[in-house]
């Protein structure tokens, strides 16, 4: 985490730096860097010339910055303009009238934004942000898909291409997928790309009595894949009371065994409004250091792991993406594959139900 800083293009006064300072450490005060350690004046000092320069660029180029979840606290709560899962921020972009917007996060995530607001130039701080899930599929794979399932309705979940969700009738994500798949007319469903997240839908429709067949493609994410019922068992012995938090990208068995399962908006609306002595969260540790942030009060225990892409994210890469971007790091699509993504995700902000916005 504490990387070298690079000196920013404009100076900064002591004050400002020392301001800035403050202001970041009332912030990231409670997030553990590293085991057994937290941020620290000196740490947070040494970022502030690169958190100042950054805010000061977006009022220059009328730039906003979306932040998932996933990423460094720094960059959350440093420079974010909005934090939050896939579904709020691309309700972020879609509304968003800012000429820049700059996406901390991956790379499926910077093309759902440029799909959304293609006015806006959209860059990413490190284009090898991938993701295991949006790269386990491509467009061809799903039109193989299609003709063999020819009366199915394609659900793409969020974590896809901008040609998967070319190819798809409806775009979910994790907060919403059981309701829009529920709602849907046809009772074959072909889902790309997550396969965990199938088999979770496939329980929740049973549960519900909802008549599905729900074939799926073979994608799974590279950290809620790892989590297994044993760390779930083996916690609850060491941990009496504690509550157990999982996403839907999980097995179906972690999923059983947690108290809590839904998206991540969802996974932090739960944490702060259950009373527990301790919380075990089975998902990427970039939220554990969120709500270390947003509720100091809560103990939590471990477990979670860390996403190798979220990760490549960092203030010097935001800041290097903004003053002089490669070509690789500007999102670019063609418009009318554009233009077909954006049914799909149109058509999940029409079946979506209304929510608070809390959830984020």
């Amino acid at each position: 985490m504490f990387l070298p800083v690079s000196t920013p293009a404009t100076p900064f006064t002591t004050a400002e730096v020392d301001t800035e300072a403050a202001r970041l450490l009332r912030a990231l005060l409670h997030v553990d860097c590293e085991p057994g350690r937290q941020w620290n004046y000196e740490a947070c000092r040494r970022i502030a010339p690169l958190t100042l320069e950054i805010n000061r660029l977006k009022r220059e180029q009328d730039a906003v910055i979306l932040t998932h979840s996933y990423v460094e606290p720094e960059i959350i709560y440093g420079v974010g303009d909005f934090k939050g899962d896939s579904y709020f921020l691309s309700q972020m972009a879609r509304d968003s009238k800012a000429k820049k917007i700059v996406f901390a996060g991956v790379v499926f995530m910077a093309e759902t934004a440029k799909i959304l607001s293609p006015h806006a130039t959209v860059v990413v701080p490190d284009r090898g942000s991938g993701c295991s899930l949006a790269d386990s599929i491509t467009g061809e794979g799903v039109r193989q898909l299609k003709a063999l399932y020819p009366d199915a309705a394609v659900v793409c979940y969020i974590n896809s291409t901008a040609e998967v969700k070319a190819e798809s009738d409806v775009c979910v994500t994790s907060g919403n997928v059981y309701d829009i798949v529920a709602g849907l007319p046809q009772r074959r469903i072909l889902f790309v790309p997550d396969r965990l997240m199938a088999d979770n839908v496939r329980a929740e429709l049973k549960r519900r009595g909802v008549d599905k067949e729900i074939v799926s493609s073979d994608g799974t994410c590279i950290v809620h894949d790892q989590f297994t019922v044993a760390d779930v068992v083996a916690a609850r012995a060491r941990f009496p009371g504690l509550k157990v938090v999982a996403h839907p990208e999980c097995t179906a068995e972690v999923a059983a065994a947690a108290d809590f399962v839904g998206s991540t908006g969802a996974m932090m609306k739960y944490v702060k409004n259950t009373p527990a002595p301790y919380f075990l969260m089975l998902t990427e540790c970039g939220l554990v250091g969120r709500l270390q942030v947003e509720t100091p009060e809560k103990r939590f225990i471990g477990g979670c792991r860390l996403c190798p892409y979220m990760k490549l994210n960092s203030l010097e890469k935001v800041l290097q993406a903004m003053t002089a971007p490669r070509p690789d790091q500007i999102i670019t699509l063609d418009e009318g594959l554009r233009l077909r993504a954006a049914r799909s995700i149109e058509r999940m902000f029409e079946l979506t139900p209304q929510s608070p916005t809390a959830a984020r």
